[in-house]
């Protein structure tokens, strides 16, 4: 009775598990891309919906033609926004508004070797 009734409210896929960890992988490239605009989250929280509802909008398109035509548009304007100093963890977590590695400390006996060449 369950197994009849499981496959009745269950819907077939189109497409398969690979086509989904794709548009997956493309959502979150998408809203990382826009975390690297938006530093404030209650400003990119905003942007992620909007994202959110391109993604939605095109959610039952089934014709392989026109997904294929959709999805290289994404990719093209993922790539046209693409942040030029994308946000890159340097050290496990760090603060979200590091976008740098911290400077190189030197030892004592490297700085005095640093000094003592810059008054010759």
């Amino acid at each position: 009775m369950f197994g009849t009734m499981a496959r009745q409210t269950t819907a077939p896929s189109a497409f398969g598990t690979l086509h989904k960890q794709y548009v997956t992988s493309l959502y979150r490239r998408f809203l990382r891309d826009s975390l690297d605009w938006n530093i404030r989250r209650d400003l990119w929280r905003a942007d992620a919906q909007h994202i959110r509802a391109e993604f939605e909008h095109n959610r039952n398109v089934r014709n392989p033609r026109e997904l294929a035509s959709i999805l290289n548009r994404a990719e093209e304007k993922l790539a046209s926004r693409k942040h030029p100093d994308p946000y890159k963890r340097t050290y496990g977590r760090k603060s979200e508004t590091d976008r740098s590695a911290d400077p190189r400390m030197f030892t004592d006996e490297e700085k005095s070797e640093s000094l003592k060449d810059q008054r010759v």
